[in-house]
């Protein structure tokens, strides 16, 4: 695929997504025929942002979020900077296609992981780690059936990334934890709604955090300090609705919430 091509194609997602539209599929000529393909038609959406890229999402880090988007394995995507919601702010559901919350831990970068031939180690990884936060994920595609457009697709829609809510930097010894068995609970309306652990998350958070550096790692995209990495959800994603109070709670690790109008 020719570098227009790439530019052509994330355009015509942005606009979808710019206007709350959908389409069937890319047309044949903009397709990406596999995942590196994919990946540069993504890169392109970092020239439709005014701010530095907020970070990255994993999408499909566990089996519930596979079977929601019909993929066998995650998935990258970027977070912008504008789509950031603040803790305890509010999200305009708008014409979100996938009306879905998900509870996820979060990891602020605190040094740059550039590409290299050799794989990132988990220690290597965790070692340029800042802190830890609990997260929202309110996801969505500009594909109407998002769950047929397979995965090639889904990486150049960004990996269906849409709203983000951060939480406050844990001050609980998280490195000392065993985040695979930690519980997560997500409230709606004050109510229990889904609950799960760590290992829902390709079997751990921390694991799931050193995929994405090395995913990034091969298809030439630097990790960079500041940068947030959210590593998709570890409840079976919850189905919200205008007026709904989502709050997720990591227990010691912490909560944050997000309203929907």
């Amino acid at each position: 695929m020719e570098p227009d091509q790439s530019r052509a194609a994330c355009a015509l997602l942005y606009r979808h997504w710019s206007q709350g539209t959908r389409l069937e599929a890319l047309p044949p000529e903009l397709c990406p025929a596999d995942r590196a393909e994919a990946y540069h038609i993504q890169a392109c959406i970092e020239d439709f942002s005014q701010a530095p890229l907020f970070g990255w999402k994993i999408a499909a880090t566990s089996l519930a979020g596979q079977r929601h988007i019909g993929v066998d394995g995650p998935l990258a995507g970027r977070l912008l900077a504008e789509r950031v919601i603040e803790d305890g702010g509010v999200c305009h559901l708008g014409n979100n296609l996938m009306r879905v919350a998900e509870l996820e831990y979060a990891f602020r970068m605190a040094g740059d992981l550039a590409p290299r031939d050799e794989a990132f180690s988990q220690d290597e990884v965790l070692a340029r780690v800042a802190t830890l936060h609990p997260a929202i994920e309110l996801p969505d595609s500009r594909f109407e059936h998002f769950e047929r457009a397979g995965l090639a697709q889904l990486i150049a829609d960004n990996a269906c990334a849409h709203r983000f809510v951060l939480g406050p930097a844990s001050d609980a010894d998280w490195c000392a934890m065993d985040l695979a068995v930690h519980p997560g609970r997500i409230f709606r309306d004050g109510m229990l709604a889904e609950q799960g652990v760590g290992s829902n998350v390709l079997g751990d958070p921390r694991i799931a955090l050193t995929w994405l550096a090395n995913e990034l790692s091969r298809h030439g995209a630097t990790l960079k300090a500041g940068q947030v990495v959210t590593t998709g959800t570890c409840v079976k994603p919850l189905a919200i609705a205008v007026g709904d109070r989502i709050e997720a709670d990591l227990g010691i690790l912490g909560r944050v919430s997000v309203t929907i109008i």
